[in-house]
């Protein structure tokens, strides 16, 4: 992109957020009024085509238009529907027909519709293409039967993006298609997994004979993985390329609790390592700005599982070390009732941010898979050895 192109865009990007603001003041509409009209102009997501809440520009646009629309008071659309805006919502507008286009994007945006990932099953987490539930073409449907786990948000889902095997007899990365997938069918059944939060914010979810229209298929026969590719890029850039003002974000934590600890919990040893970890929090922060000034237009590259690794060890060890700088305060943990929250993610107190941030080195690709893509994909090393490469998946030995 030149200059001259760059420059223009922006001053286009800037003159609809003042339409926007001016249009649709965000203090005194609600919060779907408002993302409904971010969409229409273009701003949902600036680097989706035209007509479908995008520009068609750089994606390092969306920074102009965050940055103003949250200093009004807008309404975070991630919070309202995290898996479907940063992960379902880009892969419909890549795989999707215009038709899925024009009928989901824009309640998804605006938080109307919620959407989960049935990805992961009870014998294929990280190993996702050895998944086993399966789909068979019925006329101008697909009967679809197995289970899924780990589904954040299902139990609120109104839609889901669902990947099957559809050829048992393909190499296991090529015989898997992806559907989206109504998620209030009556066979679609949708049981709570309860964490050590003490809520159930994962689910699994079951499927017995569910038909899928054909026209509800993303891509083609086949083209589950390439699909799955992603939204799993996306994921990975949602969870670990986000971009939070200096100081702010889980490191904010930290610093309150150190500010408001008394003087003789200060010792130089606890010191130095919350500034390690403040110097840590920073240093990605720069490094996810500097990368998403450095993304084109289309899939995230590896650098989101960097990013993605990174920051879910510094998650794990910045409330490690705010729980010991509280002491025996942190085993106050509070109510343990089993509860189905209405967003992923609430950390009602630094107990639970602790209990939650285990699981940020599992979701969306465990801390071994990011590494093994970072060497492989950034580094250029040798990958592992993969025996089942060439065999069809139903020859590939399964417990």
């Amino acid at each position: 992109m030149t200059d001259t192109a760059t420059s223009t865009d922006e001053q286009l990007v800037s003159d609809l957020v003042d339409e926007l603001l001016r249009e649709f003041p965000p203090k005194e509409v609600d919060a779907v009024t408002f993302l409904g009209a971010q969409f229409d102009k273009g701003l949902a997501w600036v680097n989706f085509p035209k007509g479908h809440g995008g520009l068609d520009v750089n994606p390092k646009l969306q920074k102009i238009v965050n940055e103003r629309i949250y200093a009004q008071g807008a309404p975070n659309p991630v919070y309202r529907n995290p898996i479907g805006h940063g992960m379902t919502g880009p892969t419909v507008a890549v795989w999707g027909s215009e038709e899925q286009k024009q009928r989901y994007l824009r309640p998804l945006f605006t938080g109307e519709e919620i959407w989960c990932q049935l990805f992961s099953e009870p014998g294929s987490g990280s190993d996702f293409a050895g998944l086993s539930s399966k789909g068979v073409k019925d006329g101008d449907e697909w009967i679809v039967n197995g289970q899924k786990v780990w589904t954040t948000l299902a139990h609120l889902s109104r839609w889901g993006l669902l990947v099957v095997r559809t050829d048992p007899e393909a190499v296991k990365h090529a015989g898997l298609t992806a559907f989206v997938v109504d998620m209030h069918d009556p066979t679609v059944q949708t049981l709570p997994l309860r964490q050590m939060t003490g809520e159930a914010e994962f689910n699994e979810v079951f499927f017995t004979d569910t038909r899928i229209p054909a026209k509800e298929m993303l891509g083609n026969p086949g083209d589950g993985w390439r699909v799955s590719l992603t939204t799993l890029m996306n994921e990975r850039q949602s969870i670990g390329g986000t971009i939070p003002q200096k100081g702010s974000g889980t490191i904010a934590h930290l610093m309150k609790e150190w500010v408001d600890a008394p003087e003789w919990k200060k010792d130089s040893a606890t010191q130095d390592e919350v500034m390690k970890l403040w110097i840590r929090a920073e240093t990605l922060r720069l490094t996810n700005i500097r990368a998403n000034q450095n993304r084109k237009k289309g899939d995230p590259g590896p650098e989101g599982s960097i990013s993605k690794m990174a920051g879910a060890n510094l998650n794990k060890d910045i409330y490690e070390c705010l729980m010991n700088l509280m002491g025996a305060e942190a085993l106050l943990y509070g109510s343990y009732e089993m509860v189905r929250p209405e967003h992923a993610m609430e950390f009602a107190t630094p107990q639970k941010a602790f209990l939650r941030s285990r699981a940020n080195s599992i979701e969306g690709g465990t801390t071994e898979v990011m590494l093994n893509i970072l060497g492989e994909r950034v580094l250029g090393l040798p990958g592992d050895v993969r025996v089942d490469r060439d065999v069809a998946w139903s020859k590939v030995p399964r417990n």
